[in-house]
């Protein structure tokens, strides 16, 4: 009886470190940068969905143009992605060369001025992190309810927002494609338009796929089509050892009960 009593502790015990990690958006700041982790998925989000809308807002049209410059160089002025000769936009070598043009307003980028900015965070280890990127949409599929992608993950399972046409669809409820902006959650400058993924459509390359936040809907796209980025890095940046505190008493208890039934003889 006295054994059962103490199993039942120690599932007491990993059911509620089981319960604590269940999905969860968690702020934080690090390095004075706000960030977002997301359990669900084990990421960290920029807080801001539209940084760099936030900044040509911020430092003006000169300042930001020195952003853009900045961007661009830490790249090398090239984004190197699969090489292709699909019409309409063929890219045999593979090597995409950045100019300003790729920078649209609002913070709109091509797919290859997306993948410049998340490489610029990584320079400048934007909250401590050097492991920023596009999100990943691993489903070729075109289609509305995905969740296995980073951004359908966090639209359907974190924000909770519903596949379109349910009542107050997208993740700033009932809407149409008209790029509105708001709060959602956690996350500040959430547009409900179309944001890159870092994921190429596979046999087409011309083209990557995106994410629709206002329908719930990945999509494949033209690389030269102006989006939003928001950056993603894997795991949480700002990663606090409690879980590791857990399970060490939880082992601990397990050695007890070993002992206890070592004592008894079975």
């Amino acid at each position: 009886m006295q054994l059962g009593k103490t199993l039942l502790a120690a599932g007491l015990v990993f059911g509620l470190a089981s319960f604590s990690a269940q999905a969860a958006l968690t702020s934080e700041t690090v390095n004075g940068q706000n960030l977002v982790y997301d359990s669900g998925n084990n990421t960290t989000w920029t807080q801001d969905a539209n940084l760099l809308g936030t900044w040509e807002g911020a430092y003006g049209s000169t300042s930001y143009n020195n952003i853009v410059n900045a961007i661009i160089k830490a790249s090398n002025g090239v984004i190197h992605d699969t090489p292709n000769t699909n019409f309409p936009y063929p890219d045999p070598t593979g090597t995409y060369t950045l100019t300003a043009a790729d920078f649209g307003s609002g913070g709109t980028v091509d797919w290859w001025a997306g993948q410049a900015l998340v490489h610029y965070l990584d320079t400048q280890n934007y909250g401590g992190s050097n492991q920023w990127a596009l999100p990943t949409q691993p489903d070729q599929t075109g289609s509305n309810n995905i969740t296995n992608s980073q951004l359908g993950e966090l639209y359907y399972n974190e924000l909770h927002a519903l596949e379109y046409p349910a009542a107050n669809f997208g993740i700033l409820g009932t809407g149409a494609l008209n790029d509105t902006s708001g709060s959602v959650g956690p996350f500040i400058n959430a547009h409900t338009y179309t944001y890159w993924s870092g994921t190429e459509y596979v046999g087409y390359t011309s083209n990557a796929w995106d994410f629709v936040t206002v329908y719930g809907l990945q999509y494949s796209v033209y690389k030269n089509l102006q989006l939003y980025a928001w950056a993603v890095s894997p795991g949480q940046v700002n990663a606090v050892p409690v879980p590791g505190a857990v399970w060490l008493f939880g082992s601990g208890m397990l050695a007890l009960l070993g002992l206890k039934r070592r004592g008894h003889g079975e």
